[in-house]
C-alpha cells in the first residue's frame, strides 16, 4: 500500500473501534434511566453490561478463524452493520428481553470490529512501523473509556433516553464507508483448518472462566464462582493441550499454532499488555465512586475527572512507538510499569478531600504508564505473528485482553468490599440497616440521607477510601511485578533485532 493509504487505513479502522468502545462504555450512564423505562432489576442492570462483556470475551477467536477463512475486511464490515443494527434494537427496546438481545449482538459484533482491527496493524505494517499504528490503535479504545460517559450522560440530560445508544449509528455508518473505499481486504492463502474441537473447547473455558471473574466480582468467591473459575482454567488448559497434540500430527491443523502458545515474544507481549490493564482497572473501577459517593460530583462531572487519566493513556500511546525505537521494548514497557506502579502509590495518599488537582497529577501518571506499557507490549506480542493467519493469531491477544478486565475488576473489587465492610462503623443502627450500608457506598448514603445521621455518610466515606487506598496499593504491586516480568520474559534489543533478521 501507499503510505499515505495505509495510514488513512489505519483512521478508518481507528473509527470502528472508537464505535465498539462507545457501546461498550455509554450504558453505564443510562443504567438508572433504564431500569424506569424497562422495568429492570438490579440483576437486569448487572447482565445490561456483563452480557456485553462476557460475548466480547469469548467470540474472539471463533471470529478471528472466519476473517482468515472468509476476508477480514468483510467480517469487519458485517460486524460494523451488525453493530450498527443492534444500537438501534438497545433504542428501541420496550422491553428486558430486547435490550438484552441487542447487547449480545453489540457484543458479538464488537468482537468481529476489534479483533479484525488488530490483524488489519498485522496486514498493513511492518515490524518499525507498527508500534506507532498500535498506539494510535490504543489511544482510540482509551479515548472511548471516558467518551461513552460523559456524552451519554450530557445527552440523557438533554434528549430522549434511546439517542445514548443511537449515536452508536453514525459512527458506524462512517466506518463502514471508510473501510469500504480504503481498508484493503485480506484472507489466508490457505485456508486454515476448522478445529471444531479447539473451537468449541476455547469457547467453553473462556465462557465458563469470564463468567466466574464476572460473578466474582459482584458476589466475592461464591461456590458457584469456584466451580466456575477452575472449570474455565481446567477446559482452558485442555484446549492447549489440544492444540499442540494436533499440531504435532502430519496432517493436523490446530485452531492456533503450537510454536505460538510457547512463544516468549508473543505469549510475553500479549501478557504483559493483559496485566498492565489488569493494573489500571483499579482506578475505572474505584473512581468513580470516589467522585461521586465521597465527594459528592454528579456522574456528568464524575466522567470528565477521568480525563486526567485518558489523557495520559492517549500520551502514552502516541509515544511509545518513538521511545521503543530508542530504548527497545523490553526497557520501554519496563519503564511504563514503574511510571504506572508510581502513579497508583501516589494514589494511595488521596484522603477524602484531595484536590481535582492533586487527583489529577496521579491519575495522568497512571494513565502515562499504562499507554506506554500496553502499546509497547501489544506492539510486541504483534512482531511475532504472521500476516496469513492475522485473524485468528491476533485474536489470541485480544482474548488475553478482554480475560484481564474483568480479572482485574474482581480481585479491586474484592479489596475495596473487604476493607470497606472491615473498617464501617455501623454501631448504632438495626440489623437490616447495618447490612444494607455494608453492601455499597450508596446504600449507606441513602440510609444516611432518610434518617439524617451525617456521621454514617462520613463513616461510609472514610471506609470506602480505606478500601480505595488498598486496591491501588495492590494494583501498584502488580505493576512491580509486571515490570520485573517484563525484564524476564521480553527479549532484549539485541535479541528482537536477531529475531527479525532471521524471519
Amino acid at each position: 500500500m501507499v503510505d499515505n493509504t495505509r495510514w488513512w487505513a489505519l483512521a478508518a479502522v481507528t473509527v470502528s473501534v472508537l464505535a465498539a468502545g462507545l457501546g461498550g462504555t455509554v450504558v453505564v450512564v443510562a443504567l438508572p434511566v433504564l431500569a424506569r423505562e424497562l422495568h429492570a432489576t438490579q440483576s437486569d442492570l448487572v447482565w445490561f453490561q456483563t452480557i456485553y462483556l462476557l460475548v466480547m470475551a469469548v467470540a474472539v477467536l471463533p471470529i478471528g478463524l472466519v476473517g482468515d477463512w472468509i476476508g477480514r475486511k468483510r467480517v469487519t464490515v458485517v460486524s460494523l452493520l451488525v453493530f450498527g443494527t443492534a444500537s438501534t434494537v438497545c433504542a428501541f427496546a420496550t422491553s428486558v428481553e430486547q435490550f438484552m438481545i441487542g447487547r449480545v449482538l453489540q457484543g458479538l459484533s464488537a468482537a468481529g470490529i476489534t479483533v479484525m482491527a488488530m490483524s488489519a496493524l498485522i496486514v498493513m505494517f511492518d515490524d518499525d512501523e507498527r508500534p506507532k499504528a498500535v498506539g494510535i490503535y490504543q489511544a482510540a479504545n482509551f479515548v472511548a473509556l471516558p467518551l461513552g460517559p460523559i456524552l451519554g450522560g450530557w445527552m440523557l440530560s438533554k434528549f430522549w433516553w434511546g439517542w445514548v445508544f443511537l449515536i452508536n449509528v453514525p459512527v458506524v455508518l462512517i466506518a463502514i464507508v471508510a473501510c469500504c473505499l480504503i481498508v484493503p481486504e485480506s484472507r489466508a492463502d490457505e485456508r486454515p483448518g476448522l478445529d471444531p474441537a479447539g473451537t468449541l473447547a476455547s469457547v467453553v473455558g473462556l465462557t465458563v472462566f469470564v463468567y466466574g471473574l464476572i460473578r466474582a466480582g459482584d458476589d466475592g468467591v461464591t461456590p458457584v464462582v469456584a466451580l466456575a473459575l477452575i472449570g474455565g482454567v481446567c477446559t482452558l488448559s485442555w484446549f492447549v493441550y489440544w492444540e499442540r497434540r494436533l499440531g504435532r500430527r502430519p496432517n493436523g491443523r490446530p485452531l492456533i499454532s503450537p510454536s505460538l502458545l510457547t512463544s516468549r515474544t508473543f505469549m510475553g507481549g500479549a501478557l504483559l499488555a493483559g496485566l498492565a490493564g489488569m493494573a489500571m482497572i483499579g482506578v475505572l473501577l474505584t473512581m468513580p465512586q470516589y467522585f461521586e459517593g465521597v465527594q459528592g460530583e454528579d456522574v456528568l462531572t464524575s466522567g470528565m475527572r477521568l480525563l486526567p487519566l485518558i489523557v495520559g493513556m492517549v500520551v502514552g500511546s502516541a509515544s511509545a512507538g518513538p521511545v521503543a525505537q530508542r530504548m527497545g521494548a523490553r526497557s520501554t514497557v519496563t519503564v511504563g510499569f514503574l511510571a504506572l506502579a508510581a502513579g497508583l502509590a501516589w494514589g494511595v495518599t488521596t484522603g477524602p478531600g484531595s484536590s481535582s488537582t492533586y487527583i489529577g497529577g496521579w491519575m495522568t501518571l497512571v494513565g502515562l504508564g499504562t499507554g506506554l506499557t500496553m502499546s509497547a507490549a501489544t506492539a510486541v506480542a504483534l512482531s511475532g505473528l504472521t500476516k496469513e493467519r492475522s485473524g485468528t493469531e491476533s485474536a489470541v491477544v485480544q482474548a488475553l485482553n478482554k480475560t484481564s478486565g474483568p480479572l482485574g475488576t474482581a480481585v479491586m473489587g474484592s479489596v475495596v468490599v473487604a476493607v470497606y465492610h472491615a473498617r464501617l462503623d455501623v454501631s448504632g443502627l438495626s440489623e437490616s440497616a447495618a447490612a444494607a450500608a455494608r453492601s455499597s457506598l450508596f446504600d449507606a448514603l441513602a440510609i444516611a440521607d432518610e434518617s439524617g445521621a451525617s456521621e454514617l455518610a462520613d463513616a461510609a466515606g472514610t471506609a470506602f477510601v480505606d478500601g480505595l487506598r488498598v486496591a491501588l496499593m495492590v494494583s501498584a504491586t502488580i505493576a512491580v511485578v509486571g515490570a520485573i516480568g517484563a525484564r524476564i520474559l521480553l527479549p532484549s534489543r539485541r535479541q528482537q533485532n536477531a529475531m527479525t533478521d532471521n524471519r
